[in-house]
């Protein structure tokens, strides 16, 4: 009995022997295996070359594939499930995973996150402090946000376009105690050693906001209270001017004074008739209010006697009316003050009852 010829799937060619594989079941002659085949590296079965899924480490058939690996969404390279890095709903290898961190820890001037309050208060603030001089770097910006944000993130940077050649620091909502107990240190020596600097810039400033529910239940209360700080800030503007560290025409610039009034209420009326953000005290967020006098620090003290001042100013806001907060001399105002960050940061300036001591350098 004639043995039955066994003809190569692919080419029709008659089989000789038992020289052949197969291929989805299919016999395969040799010379068709060489030529238009290759190996998974997992299962170890032919697949044609046509049908394969590879990369210059790794050829796979395609139950392998869909089983067991994935493709890095921005370079393309095959990985393991099990070594994918998941971000915003992609997936990607080690390296892309990193490039993206590492391009996205500057994010652009419009980003708004969700805000993540920290500490136990009615009173909240929010820093953007501005650094410039070292770079629009993401590297640099990383590192800053591996110390800050070792647990969770509590700030975030920005570019921002007044900046010649730095970024913006931006801290989630934080009650007093928790800012004092922050690593903002840690974090502002870190950025000086990198070669950053904020007060020895022309550019860069400390800006503070403050929640407007701290100052009442509604609207109305929350702007009698505001715009007894806007008096409060009018009627010291000397002093004010003289803490922030700006110069006249830096305040002009990023931080204009409303202008004198004789009473708390005519101020919030030209305020909100005012419009525009670079003001001293912006109040065009819908949430908070902006302290936007002060001059940019990497000083540690200096950012928490800043702190300190916009507290005690809403905090006598909050307590005085209209008339006690009309009559409330500078004098009087600083011998209230207690917290000794504040209390060495005001005889810096010469703010503290005349008394001056030395002054420590700004960054």
């Amino acid at each position: 009995m004639e043995e039955e010829k066994i003809y190569c799937s692919h080419c029709g060619d008659i089989i000789e022997g038992d020289d052949y594989d197969t291929i989805y079941g299919e016999p395969i002659c040799q010379d068709c295996i060489d030529s238009y085949a290759v190996t998974c590296d997992r299962c170890d079965e032919f697949i044609w070359d046509s049908d394969a899924y590879s990369d210059d480490n790794i050829c796979l058939c395609g139950r392998c594939y869909d089983n067991y690996y994935t493709r890095c969404e921005q370079c393309d390279t095959i990985i393991h499930n099990d070594d994918t890095y998941e971000y915003d709903d992609g997936y990607y290898c080690h390296d892309c995973y990193q490039d993206i961190r590492r391009n996205d820890s500057i994010h652009e001037y419009s980003y708004k996150p969700e805000p993540i309050f920290y500490g136990d208060s009615n009173r909240y603030f929010g820093v953007e402090l501005e650094i410039d001089g070292a770079g629009k770097d993401n590297d640099y910006a990383e590192e800053i946000l591996d110390i800050a944000n070792e647990y969770d993130e509590r700030i975030y940077i920005k570019s921002d376009g007044s900046l010649e050649d730095g970024m913006e620091l931006v801290s989630h909502p934080m009650t007093l105690d928790y800012h004092k107990n922050f690593c903002w240190e840690d974090v502002m020596s870190y950025a000086v050693r990198l070669g950053y600097r904020s007060h020895q810039t022309s550019t860069c400033g400390l800006h503070i906001h403050v929640n407007r529910d701290s100052f009442g239940l509604d609207r109305d209360e929350q702007d009698e209270v505001i715009s007894r700080i806007l008096y409060f800030v009018e009627h010291h503007w000397n002093e004010m001017l003289k803490f922030s560290r700006r110069s006249e025409y830096a305040m002009n610039r990023w931080a204009a004074r409303y202008g004198y009034e004789s009473s708390p209420k005519a101020i919030m009326d030209k305020a909100k008739k005012s419009y525009g953000r670079y003001v001293a005290v912006n109040l065009c967020n819908y949430h908070t209010i902006e302290f936007r006098l002060f001059r940019g620090t990497l000083k540690y003290n200096t950012l928490i006697a800043t702190l300190e001042l916009v507290n005690k100013i809403c905090e006598i806001a909050v307590l005085m009316d209209d008339d006690g907060i009309s009559k409330i001399s500078w004098s009087e105002f600083v011998a209230g003050i207690k917290e000794p960050e504040l209390i060495q940061y005001l005889k810096e300036r010469n703010l503290y009852i005349n008394e001056k001591v030395e002054e420590t350098e700004e960054f």
